[in-house]
């Protein structure tokens, strides 16, 4: 259960989020959340470093929620892909997806997951947030033309930064992964997730929890 706020009402909980596999992987802290849809704009700034527009869109998400939710947590997170600290955005379509393949074939690809957990929980003029950014290290195996397009005409990863989706057929394409956070690379770092939620007061594991097994 979600810990009680001091004023005895239930903390809400909100994933800031329209993706199907940060809902999955939120799922398994088995607490009890809703989700919203933030709407912001997710142009990078000219002048940004990718980790920063990845920080900075990870608290705008979650800022944009708490603003109309009320008393809430919630959960922003942002993900940027880099190679040679050069910003690789979602491809949207099947030729921009084959050519970022082919520039990352072979090759190591950063990826900055930012977290945010905005606390509105004693309203909007005392609200805080905690972020932070896990990076993780991915090699890319050097795959011929063929099959890169192949994988691409099955997977249509054409809404993910770098197209590739390890969480379905793009782990195929990965020779290695290396991050602090096992879930980071999915979009949801759950071990940095849990701490923060933890600083916010929430418990994982009571007598209550335990009750109910």
């Amino acid at each position: 259960m979600l810990q009680q706020h001091p004023e005895t009402s239930p903390t809400r909980l909100i994933l800031g989020s329209s993706s199907i596999y940060r809902k999955q992987l939120l799922s398994r802290l088995g607490l009890p959340f809703e989700t919203m849809i933030p709407d912001i704009d997710e142009a990078p700034h000219a002048t940004e470093t990718p980790e920063a527009t990845a920080l900075r869109l990870a608290r705008e998400k979650a800022a944009a929620i708490g603003e109309r939710s009320g008393p809430a947590l919630v959960i922003g997170s942002d993900q940027v892909a880099t190679l040679d600290g050069l910003q690789i955005g979602k491809p949207g379509n099947h030729a921009n997806a084959l050519r970022q393949l082919q520039l990352m074939r072979g090759r190591e690809v950063v990826f900055h997951t930012a977290l945010c957990l905005w606390d509105g929980r004693n309203g909007q003029a005392g609200a805080t947030a905690q972020v932070c950014n896990v990076q993780t290290l991915v090699r890319f195996r050097d795959l011929e033309d063929a099959e890169l397009d192949a994988y691409l005409r099955i997977e249509q990863p054409y809404d993910c930064a770098g197209s590739a989706k390890n969480e379905g057929l793009g782990i195929a394409i990965l020779e290695s992964i290396r991050s602090d956070d096992p879930t980071a690379l999915t979009g949801l770092p759950l071990i940095a997730l849990t701490g923060m939620l933890r600083q916010a007061g929430i418990r994982f594991f009571t007598t209550e929890n335990a009750g109910n097994q």
